[in-house]
């Protein structure tokens, strides 16, 4: 054992493998912490809201929490592999016409949206979704929303004037009253298609809106 880790230990402490080995702490992030939180979300609702004997519902917990783990797991690891193959390809271009000394690894402004729309399709966009894809989508859609939003009445970001031009008396009025308008909308909305079309929601969502 100790001869496997002498002669593992210098590739992993040379930074030329840093980006590689980061491919690996991303898929094993990605699955810890998919794991950690389907676990017990999926524990409360299989036993709060199916019937069933205790093997299937133990079953579906199970198959819930390795879903989330491994799409996670496979998004982080494709998303990484995506900026490192970015980056290098990147860096290749810049030192054309260079010294190899001069070589610097750059990361562009769209080098993330690439590889996340890439990720993305890969592990989330592709075939039957199940209702655990369909989660992960829908929150990560409801975070870049809000995130949108902030950055809309935000000044000097460098990135975007977002409301610069409609003056600082109605920014403050867009930022004091979008969250309410959200809030009241998001419920109103909600709570009509649960009304007239129930089959249209999520499952779970459906669920516990029958509950309440």
């Amino acid at each position: 054992m100790d001869a496997i880790k002498d002669s593992l230990l210098p590739h992993l402490l040379n930074p030329h493998n840093a980006p590689y080995l980061s491919l690996l702490k991303a898929f094993r992030n990605g699955l810890v912490y998919g794991a950690k939180v389907r676990f017990p979300h999926a524990l409360v609702m299989v036993f709060l809201f199916r019937s069933g004997p205790l093997r299937e519902k133990l079953l579906l917990v199970f198959k819930a929490t390795r879903t989330h783990a491994r799409n996670l797991g496979m998004f982080a690891l494709v998303y990484k592999s995506g900026m490192v193959l970015l980056k290098q390809g990147t860096s290749s271009l810049n030192s054309l016409g260079r010294q190899e000394g001069l070589k610097k690894e750059a990361e562009a402004d769209w080098h993330s949206f690439a590889a996340g729309l890439v990720g993305g399709y890969v592990v989330f966009g592709r075939g039957i979704q199940s209702s655990v894809n369909q989660q992960i989508v829908i929150y990560v859609f409801a975070r870049v929303v809000l995130a949108l939003a902030k950055l809309a009445v935000q000044q000097g970001k460098g990135k975007g004037e977002g409301l610069e031009g409609l003056g600082w008396r109605w920014r403050e009025r867009v930022r004091g009253n979008a969250w309410p308008i959200f809030a009241s909308l998001s419920w109103a909305m909600v709570m009509w298609v649960f009304r007239w079309y129930p089959e249209a929601l999520q499952p779970s969502l459906r669920s516990s809106m029958k509950y309440m």
